[in-house]
């Protein structure tokens, strides 16, 4: 899509109040700003258009759900001008850092840039409807290039591709992220072979995976019910190397979830407190590195 004007919102204008309390120092891992396009263009050949969602109503929401860090992942919409999300971290310089998209021939010296500014990995997709992906053995040689900066790989990927991945992350020289469950789909159960390959990739200590998504793998729409049992089992196989995200402002998404009720599902996915606080509190400071007092 190459129109100039956005989608309809993605996001909810009033989502409800949790009731869960987060922990202090609580992290939203994964979130995207659009816009606002009179400053931050859309890419142009960008495989979708999404709606204006700049950064002050990200930091509206984050301060209402009770979220006090940020970590905004660069979006194919803006393709590879990071600038967007540069914005945001230098508007809180320290809470909110960055995932960058960049090309695997991208120079050492904006590596270091990027990395100055706040920046903590880099992006590569293995979706469809996101256009041509980098040959994985291309992103596994280019971990080699990042590892000095402290750097990791996060990949996003649908679910049937974990089979074909696995053997080149399991060479990975920097810790792998793998986004919203591995996109799997609910509807196939527990025990389906793509969620059996997840589980068997995180007995590598360099693997880590988000446990967003709820609203994506579910096949039963709201409460996202049926997407629970898979992020639990994460958290219980992986507990120190899980990470939770919002997802905000949702593109590509048929309906509009609620991100109070998102957070909400933290009580069952993490059910408790120790559990919650690694997930949103130590792991990801831990793999960000989050400064002191921020």
């Amino acid at each position: 899509m190459n129109s100039t004007s956005s989608s309809p919102l993605s996001y909810h204008l009033a989502p409800r109040r949790p009731k869960l309390k987060l922990p202090a120092g609580a992290c939203d891992a994964h979130m995207h700003v659009f816009g606002p396009q009179s400053r931050f263009p859309f890419a142009p050949g960008r495989s979708f258009t999404p709606c204006e969602a700049p950064k002050q109503k990200l930091f509206a929401l984050h301060e209402f759900l009770g979220i006090e860090r940020g970590v905004v992942v660069q979006s194919n919409a803006h393709g590879l001008d990071n600038s967007v999300t540069e914005d945001v971290l230098t508007a809180r310089k320290g809470r909110y850092l960055g995932i960058a998209l960049v090309p695997v021939s991208v120079t050492d010296a904006e590596l270091r840039r990027l990395d100055a500014a706040g920046f903590r990995g880099a992006r590569f997709h293995f979706m469809r409807h996101l256009g041509a992906s980098t040959p994985i053995d291309d992103v596994i040689a280019f971990g080699n290039r990042i590892s000095d900066l402290g750097w990791h790989l996060v990949l996003h990927f649908e679910g049937a591709h974990i089979h074909d991945l696995a053997p080149a992350l399991l060479r990975a020289p920097v810790p792998v992220v793998i986004d919203h469950m591995a996109r799997i789909d609910a509807s196939l159960g527990i025990d389906q072979a793509d969620f059996r390959k997840l589980l068997e990739l995180l007995r590598d200590d360099r693997i880590w995976v988000k446990v967003s998504g709820a609203e994506r793998v579910s096949r039963k729409g709201p409460p996202y019910t049926d997407a629970i049992a898979f992020a639990r089992a994460l958290v219980e196989a992986a507990g120190d190397r899980v990470l939770w995200g919002t997802d905000w402002p949702h593109p590509n998404l048929t309906h509009v979830p609620d991100d109070g009720l998102l957070v909400d599902l933290l009580e069952s996915i993490a059910p408790t407190e120790m559990q919650r606080h690694a997930l949103l509190v130590t792991n990801p400071k831990r793999l960000y590195r989050f400064g002191a007092g921020t």
